[in-house]
């Protein structure tokens, strides 16, 4: 039988466009040490770590894990590292899970660390056009990377039909408000990147086109940072609970869902990012939910674009397809409203450390669940080109 799995310590180092003055490994080091403070216990009490790291060249090496390993605490211990895009960091959580639940082991560090901007491009003395292009390879590197592939275009290409089937929705003004209230959000959040950059609808609707229908203040930032959780099994967890105090956030549902890579009949619906749906659905079937209107409180989604955003509300089924404007015209999202959607100010305002992204919005629903007294989160990993990978977890305050 498999056992329960909680979440007893979680920690984020302040999220940065660029750390000067941190390396990677300083970055994994820092993340770790306030996790494991956090869950109040020793280094020599983790069983296993499991790192999250999207992209070896913005660590500039092709096993990053390798080095932090023992740097952290973990020599002659069980090491795992995952790479699935955008995913990465959920993916992560979600093979983490899996060893604990099947008792392979009593704890775990899930980390994720990126350090992007040690990419540099010196013919424009900026690190950006050096990023896209280490970006651009995970995209396929026979047809899409040679001719410019990136992951605004790619995300467009399913916004865009999406758009083209439900002309109504996703309309400019909606975007620009929900990414105002995101900017709201994130003033709270003291880790972020852009705590500070809040925004109106109409600057944002006022920004510069980035990739058709994607403004620049509706899309994510690249990011330097770390972010680590510490997950128990059932008995553990208690024990540790007991200690510090803290409840134990339960992980009871996990899902995953990699789709087609090539749009066609049978293949990618490209108005749809079913990898979301499935991720999303068989997340809740383990968690035992079967209306997710009434029982999802906090959702912590990937939010590469705005667009996005209201793209995976509809296929969580938090909100009718074509009526995803519904999130700010009925209020569904806005402070008080059914859904507090990235209190934390997402990716576009938190900042986007690709492998600690989502362990980043799981240290924030599990923040946000047991400050607010809510039961129930949706946490969210979606990547990769088209948008093809998504894993989801269910967290419960019990």
């Amino acid at each position: 039988m498999a056992r329960r799995v909680g979440i007893v310590g979680a920690a984020v180092t302040p999220f940065k466009a660029r750390w000067v003055e941190k390396t990677y490994y300083e970055l994994a080091q820092w993340a770790t040490r306030e996790a494991i403070k956090d869950a109040q216990i020793h280094v020599n009490d983790v069983d296993a770590a499991f790192y999250a790291i999207y992209n070896d060249v913005f660590e500039r090496t092709a096993i990053p894990e390798h080095a932090i390993h023992g740097l952290c605490g973990m020599q002659n211990k069980f090491g795992l590292r995952v790479t699935t895009g955008g995913a990465t960091g959920a993916y992560t959580i979600s093979a983490a899970h899996a060893y604990l639940a099947a008792g392979r082991f009593k704890t775990a560090m899930v980390l994720g660390v990126e350090k992007c901007t040690d990419c540099f491009d010196f013919s424009s003395m900026s690190a950006t056009p050096e990023v896209i292009k280490a970006i651009g390879w995970s995209g396929d590197s026979f047809f899409e990377q040679p001719i410019g592939w990136t992951a605004a275009d790619s995300y467009a290409e399913i916004v865009l039909a999406y758009m083209d089937k439900y002309p109504d929705d996703l309309k400019p003004e909606i975007t620009a408000k929900i990414s105002a209230q995101l900017s709201q959000y994130v003033k709270t959040n003291p880790f972020a990147q852009r705590q500070f950059d809040q925004v109106t609808a109409e600057e944002v609707m006022n920004s510069r086109l980035v990739v058709y229908p994607f403004k620049e203040l509706e899309i994510c930032v690249y990011t330097e940072g770390a972010a680590a959780l510490i997950l128990a099994e059932e008995e553990t967890a208690l024990a540790i609970s007991k200690n510090t105090g803290k409840p134990v956030v339960w992980i009871t549902g996990v899902g995953e869902s990699n789709e087609h890579s090539f749009a066609g009949k049978n293949q990618k619906d490209m108005s749809r990012i079913m990898s979301d749906y499935y991720g999303a659905h068989r997340a809740y079937e383990m968690a035992g939910i079967k209306d997710p209107t009434k029982s999802v409180q906090i959702v912590e989604l990937h939010d590469a674009f705005v667009h996005q955003l209201e793209v995976s509300m509809t296929e969580f089924g938090l909100v009718p397809y074509g009526h995803a404007d519904s999130l700010i015209e009925d209020g569904l999202m806005l402070p008080g409203g059914k859904y507090l959607v990235n209190p934390c100010g997402g990716l576009i305002y938190s900042g986007h450390a690709v492998g600690a992204s989502n362990i980043m919005s799981a240290w924030s629903a599990r923040e946000e669940l047991i400050k607010r007294g809510l039961k129930t989160a949706l946490v969210h990993g979606t990547g990769s080109t088209i948008a093809q990978y998504t894993a989801c977890l269910i967290l419960e305050n019990q």
